[in-house]
């Protein structure tokens, strides 16, 4: 037994060290497309390289980070094709939960989504707040939807979604229009109606793009 435990704890280590490395991602204290400074973050954390390296290999697997030939680790920096590509998929992965939930979830589990919506609703003037909870009706549906696979692909995806300097959610106006089209789509999913809470899901991925940056704007008002 002393062995197994032995053999966890570097494992326990370095995902820890990874969970620490995204929340400085996320928080903005390690900016998209600056050099992670491995000795200086051993020393800060008070462990060898080791688990630090093994750490951003994770990172690297899940897009937060790019590894560069004889260069080392950077935190990935999102061009305006790779919003596109990830709004676009997240749309397509979502929808097709969404109508699966409407289809299939018991009274019970649209309940639940519906009081997570009406937590959204009261935090429209508090954004971070709105944004956790924003991702947490996500999150439940797609675990509501019950397929593994998309719901880890879409985990990834949203986690790569947070290194975009200009998020949809922070030009004005947009998390009331968030909201608005969070109301559709929890009306489609409580009437049961799958084509219309797949439409309701992907026009709302699809407005998120448009507003996320100029530049992806105009890319989608060309298509």
């Amino acid at each position: 037994m002393p062995e197994v435990a032995t053999s966890l704890a570097p494992r326990a280590l370095y995902q820890q060290v990874a969970e620490r490395l995204r929340e400085q991602i996320f928080n903005r204290e390690l900016e998209p497309g600056s050099w992670i400074d491995e000795l200086k973050l051993a020393q800060e954390y008070g462990i060898s390289r080791t688990p630090l390296r093994e750490a951003l290999k994770v990172l690297a697997v899940e897009g937060l980070v790019t590894m560069k030939v004889r260069r080392g680790a950077y935190v990935t920096e999102m061009s305006a094709a790779d919003v596109q590509q990830v709004y676009r998929l997240l749309g397509l992965l979502e929808a097709d939960a969404a109508a699966e939930v409407a289809e299939n979830a018991s009274d019970g589990e649209i309940a639940e989504l519906r009081g997570l919506h009406d937590k959204l609703e009261k935090q429209a003037r508090h954004r971070d707040a709105f944004f956790a909870i924003n991702e947490q009706f996500h999150l439940r549906l797609l675990a509501i939807a019950g397929n593994r696979w998309r719901s880890q692909i879409v985990g990834d995806l949203r986690k790569v979604m947070k290194l975009n300097r200009h998020h949809s959610l922070f030009k004005q106006g947009r998390i009331a229009e968030s909201l608005a089209e969070h109301r559709a789509v929890m009306q489609a999913l409580e009437t049961r109606r799958p084509d219309q809470a797949a439409r309701l899901m992907r026009e709302h991925f699809a407005n998120g793009l448009a507003a996320a940056t100029p530049v992806a704007a105009s890319v989608a008002a060309e298509r």
